[in-house]
């Protein structure tokens, strides 16, 4: 089970040391953080940033009760606290269910020698609900929703005149609080909801086994993964959990259909009843791509379709997808979402939601063509650095030397940017497969516009001498000689074929992208690369800002390691023992000291040592389930069968199962020859079994196609 493959002991935030994680989200309600307190204390989120404080809380003799120092344990699904002093022994499990109930089960045993009354504190404004608990809201002046609240007691004393406990005394008992919006999901269907948990007495265990079985359904509907190393198998659970942690369904406002979020931790802003700082907690269309990349292994597609729903449905005026609140649209950021819907169909084969979503991804490519094209090729200009994501990267200060302030927009250049033209290039070859795939006729010209911005990229942006693809200057087309991470994209969108084999060494050099933590965000040695995210001894977007002038992000981590396993597939399996390097320390990024038993991954890392450079835990702005799928396993599923293609990273074994793709049950296994024994269900060889029957077997790990309908 999840739990017990991720339970991680106390999981804290660095910036708020006695600001403890917690697991289960709702669909709209979750935790940053909560204190080491009975019930619910800390910074709690409704489907956007709102910093709650309280939510409820149990005070013993009127006096709330904080225990900084009990001893906690995370679960995905669970937090479990334990607190002993000379007065009161306390053991908690509390969780927040998909439905949005915050829920406590608290053991109380009386140790002192005399009388404890415990009683249920809440926000102010709450009134009894007839006889079955409390009833109250919740105002949110910033955004158009309000909330209401039911709160229920398996002991309906804690929510009146207080439960007594007497000397040696120990008791049970159940709260449960019920979160809505105001006047849209009803008093009552929120009373039910939280009743549920009260409507028998429980024990801590049984309710723990309840959270833990519900919770586990969704990971029960994903492709399991073993292998000899423990490294990437832990990794791979994380990356399940990162996805399930920052799935929502908002239901509300523009955001009508289920999706995922970029983050659920709070950057910068935690001041009670405020949305201050940077906010994770939305749809970021420049993470979707990402997220519908590692999500369409998935059996159930619906919160990637829904991610293109809501995009969709409300695009800017001139058809652009933006980023989106529940009742805001916002800007538009570069992303690939285009090629990401084409392989999510390639799995899922829904031909109704590819018609469904063809006009909105072929407004993408007219809306680019328009905003950021030009008439002289088929490249793209940016004009903001922050809208590729990838704000501060020094190509656009290569113009203007470097100025000590890179804030004055008078000091950074607009150049063709090698992301946004390959985002560009894959967003226009996924429409065309996609209209091939419903017989859409249009599927020629997008084609040939592919191939055009294709062949511009490779004329206009790569340099023979350096070997190496630059931004360029967006009305010379003169080179920014800035070795930028995005440099390696073409790799990634297999543009490159044998005039392009020298760009892979400086991937492996350790003077520009091998440093000890691979892959800084500009080679190590440009002028203003820097390791921790400075300008020049100037940090300004603060200590934990995003910069992209030296860190190692695990988003461009993810597209480096999938362009260097498409190179390496490329030139005989020349690179895969970089590749096998790389993967292991981008896997070890998932974890805090390179402690196993500790999971976190956060936005960026000091590319020197490894340090994490931010405090956004659970961070889901990257992608590393399709790199294990496609580049360990070998498995590429086509539009007219299955591709096996792995590489050897040195495993002694591994087991890919439960993967259902193009209409097939498909499982993987490899056996290293000669090894003696291996664990059950896995044999010596490489072989593929499409519903259960073996259709492929080698006596290594080599290349095939195979049709999906044999």
């Amino acid at each position: 089970m999840i739990d017990e493959e991720l339970r991680a002991g106390r999981k804290a935030l660095r910036t708020v040391p006695g600001g403890l994680l917690l697991g289960p989200t709702g669909a709209r309600l979750w935790a940053d953080y909560v204190e080491a307190a009975p019930g619910f204390i800390g910074r709690f989120d409704f489907i956007h940033k709102v910093n709650i404080p309280l939510l409820f809380t149990i005070t013993v003799n009127g006096l709330d009760c904080k225990m900084e120092t009990a001893s906690a344990d995370w679960y995905p699904s669970q937090l479990r606290l334990a607190y002993t002093d000379d007065r009161i022994g306390y053991i908690e499990t509390k969780f927040i269910t998909w439905e949005d109930c915050a829920v406590s089960c608290q053991t109380w045993t009386n140790r002192s020698d005399g009388e404890q009354l415990l009683r249920a504190a809440v926000p102010p404004g709450f009134r009894a609900c007839g006889d079955a608990g409390l009833q109250g809201g919740i105002d949110i002046p910033f955004y158009s929703f309000d909330i209401d609240v039911c709160l229920v007691a398996s002991e309906p004393k804690l929510l009146s005149d207080g439960l007594s406990l007497q000397p040696g005394e120990t008791i049970t008992f159940i709260v449960a609080a019920a979160f809505g919006i105001r006047s849209l999901d009803g008093i009552e269907a929120l009373m039910s909801r939280a009743t549920r948990f009260i409507q028998k007495p429980a024990s801590l265990e049984e309710t723990a086994s309840v959270q833990q079985a519900e919770y586990q359904r969704w990971f029960d509907a994903a492709p399991r993964f073993k292998s000899s190393d423990p490294v990437l198998d832990k990794t791979w659970t994380y990356r399940w959990f990162l996805l399930r942690h920052n799935m929502a369904d908002p239901r509300y406002g523009l955001l009508q259909h289920p999706l995922f979020y970029e983050g659920r931790s709070h950057k910068k802003g935690k001041r009670p009843f405020s949305k201050g700082g940077w906010e994770f907690s939305k749809l970021i269309n420049l993470s979707v791509p990402l997220h519908l990349t590692d999500a369409r292994w998935h059996h159930d597609p619906a919160p990637s379709l829904g991610a293109l729903r809501n995009m969709q449905a409300r695009p800017a005026e001139n058809g652009m997808y933006c980023c989106l609140m529940a009742d805001e649209r916002m800007h538009s950021f570069a992303n690939y979402i285009g090629w990401a819907a084409y392989r999510l169909f390639l799995v899922h084969r829904d031909e109704n939601a590819i018609v469904e979503a063809l006009p909105g991804l072929k407004a993408q490519i007219s809306s680019w063509r328009e905003v950021y094209g030009n008439e002289r090729d088929g490249l793209m200009t940016e004009y903001r650095h922050t809208r590729t994501g990838k704000e501060y990267q020094p190509s656009y200060w290569y113009f203007h030397d470097y100025p000590r302030n890179p804030k004055d927009p008078d000091t950074y250049t607009h150049v063709k940017r090698v992301d946004r033209t390959v985002y560009h290039y894959l967003n226009t070859l996924g429409v065309a497969r996609l209209c091939e795939a419903v017989g859409d006729p249009e599927s020629v010209k997008y084609l040939q516009l592919a191939e055009r911005i294709k062949n511009d990229v490779l004329e206009k942006m790569w340099d023979e001498t350096s070997a190496f693809f630059y931004d360029l200057h967006n009305q010379t087309d003169e080179k920014a000689l800035v070795k930028n991470i995005v440099g390696f994209y073409p790799a990634w969108a297999e543009m490159l074929d044998e005039r392009h084999d020298g760009l892979i060494a400086h991937l492996l050099d350790p003077k520009q992208f091998a440093t000890a933590c691979p892959y800084p965000t500009v080679s190590a040695d440009s002028v203003a690369y820097s390791k921790e995210g400075g300008w020049f001894g100037f940090f300004p977007k603060g200590r934990n800002g995003c910069m992209w002038n030296g860190p190692t992000w695990p988003y461009t981590n993810a597209i480096t390691l999938d362009a260097l396993a498409r190179e390496s597939k490329r030139r005989g399996n020349a690179y895969n023992e970089a590749f096998a390097r790389g993967l292991k320390e981008y896997s070890f990024l998932h974890f805090q000291n390179r402690d196993l038993n500790r999971p976190g991954l956060v936005e960026h890392y000091n590319s020197d040592t490894g340090e994490p450079l931010s405090d956004e835990q659970e961070y889901n702005h990257s992608y590393y389930i399709d790199l294990i799928v496609s580049h360990v396993a070998g498995l590429s599923v086509e539009d007219d069968g299955l591709r096996l293609e792995p590489l050897d990273i040195g495993l002694d074994y591994f087991e890919l199962d439960h993967v259902k793709a193009a209409g097939q049950d498909i499982r993987i296994t490899y056996g290293k020859p000669g090894l003696g024994r291996y664990p059950d269900g896995i044999e010596a060889g490489y072989k593929l079994y499409l519903n259960g029957r073996p259709v492929y077997a080698s006596a290594s790990l080599a290349a095939a196609a195979l049709p999906t309908n044999q």
